[in-house]
């Protein structure tokens, strides 16, 4: 049977929902709907706009379907959400946003119950990064939720859940800092048992697996066939990963970009990392346990640049590489391996909506990831997935303080290429990917030297 070829891959983002057509033959994007994903304030608690979001899928698969067919659905979301649903398979309680705020009494109880850094490779993280800190605020909140609860499902398994009915983890997302995980061993930690909810967990699955077709009702609103298979689905950084284990040779990194910028050093060891630089241990989309690395850099970009992006010139580039106007870190600190450092400016900071502002952002975000995969000890080609992906001035900075080749894809959003791939079936994808240009490289080295002697001076430089 030929393998499907238009997939629809369902991406939740935590700044956008996207719905995208992907074209398996020639692993492109030939079709792209977005909405902004809007956090919603409450009560009982910050949460996710699940039905604004499900009207704009139901109503987008449609319009896809109509116009180009849908062969399959690929399900792709950030981490860090779980899914809480009720006897009749219902949401028992809103999504929580991973934000929220959680009170200081009942973090410190929940640090007294969570499993060491060596079981699980999860850092201890802020607010509700952790889901299982997730899970302990929502029980310390509402006391009859977790008997309300019947099933706890993975966040892009609720989307999932809703296509087919069917319930599950997958090994990307559970193995995402969850502190439910132990990655090496492969198996739940011992903090499902604590918090209550060992019978409550869904099976944990492989992100190829079928999950299951799409409801008759599904198939009624979508016009798709009512045999439409829907994968298990991935985490989307894991996505951006996704296709490069299947054509490359270890050791390589990958740097997936977007709210977050999380490096994955594949072929890297997973001991020895340091959980107070926001290192961990993720899993792949086969179930290996993967050495990673982030920062919230996509925020870090929206919060310097204010809605005023300007493109650099040479000429500003070559401004800034020679007045070493510099941001040091870290622009959001609650996160990253300088979490706890306010930034500053050095060099004087150039003004909002200025091509100088722009090249001095590159070279910070550059900088971040190559502090992230040297915390790796990261070997071999460099490639960046996602919006970051099309920036050069970040793609040269990164290469000359690497000292490694960088690679970038041509897509924007290289989630969606690697979702679709779950439905690959053995193929080997031929990815396009473009040298990253060294241009003036002695200028380049000398300011991420002074970079390096400049964050060297913090306690977690």
């Amino acid at each position: 049977m030929r393998n499907p070829r238009h997939i629809a891959v369902i991406d939740i983002g935590k700044t956008n929902a996207k719905l995208a057509l992907v074209d398996l033959d020639t692993l492109s994007e030939i079709a792209v709907r977005t909405r902004p994903n809007v956090v919603l304030p409450g009560p009982p608690w910050r949460h996710f706009d699940t039905e604004g979001h499900w009207d704009f899928l139901l109503n987008g698969l449609k319009a896809l379907h109509a116009e180009k067919g849908i062969d399959a659905i690929s399900v792709t979301t950030h981490g860090a959400s779980v899914v809480l649903l009720d006897a009749r398979a219902e949401l028992a309680a809103p999504v929580l946003d991973y934000e929220q705020p959680i009170p200081s009494d009942v973090s410190r109880a929940y640090d007294a119950m969570r499993p060491a850094f060596a079981k699980t490779g999860s850092p201890r993280l802020a607010n509700g990064l952790n889901v299982g800190a997730q899970l302990h605020y929502q029980f310390n909140q509402d006391p009859s939720l977790r008997d309300r609860t019947k099933h706890i499902v993975g966040y892009l398994q609720y989307w999932g859940h809703r296509l087919t009915g069917e319930m599950a983890w997958d090994v990307t997302s559970i193995g995402c800092h969850t502190d439910l995980w132990q990655p090496v061993a492969g198996q739940f930690s011992e903090l499902v048992d604590r918090l209550g909810i060992a019978d409550k967990m869904a099976p944990v699955r492989h992100s190829a697996d079928i999950l299951g077709t799409i409801l008759p009702e599904i198939a009624a609103a979508t016009g798709l066939p009512k045999n439409t298979p829907v994968s298990v689905g991935i985490h989307d950084s894991n996505a951006s990963l996704y296709p490069h284990l299947l054509t490359e040779e270890a050791p390589f990194s990958v740097v997936s970009t977007g709210t977050w910028v999380v490096a994955m050093a594949v072929g890297g060891k997973v001991q020895d990392l340091d959980p107070t630089r926001d290192t961990l241990v993720n899993v792949t989309a086969m179930g290996q346990p993967l050495p990673s690395a982030r920062f919230m850099g996509g925020r870090e970009y929206e919060i310097i640049q204010a809605g005023q992006s300007q493109p650099p010139t040479p000429q500003d580039v070559a401004q800034v590489l020679a007045n070493a106007v510099m941001i040091l870190p870290a622009v959001e600190p609650s996160s990253g391996p300088f979490g706890g450092h306010q930034m500053r400016w050095r060099g004087g900071e150039p003004a909002l909506g200025s091509g100088q502002r722009s090249a001095a952002l590159a070279f910070y975000l550059a900088m971040m990831t190559n502090t992230c995969l040297s915390l790796l000890e990261a070997k071999g080609l460099t490639i960046v997935e996602g919006p970051f992906a099309q920036n050069k001035a970040f793609r040269t900075m990164l290469s000359v303080a690497t000292g490694r080749p960088v690679l970038h894809g041509q897509s924007s959003t290289g989630t969606s290429i690697g979702a679709s791939l779950l439905f690959s079936k053995g193929m080997t994808p031929v990815l396009p990917k473009l040298d990253a240009i060294e241009e003036d490289a002695k200028e380049y080295r000398a300011y991420a030297k002074e970079w390096h002697l400049h964050t060297s001076q913090t306690p977690n430089g």
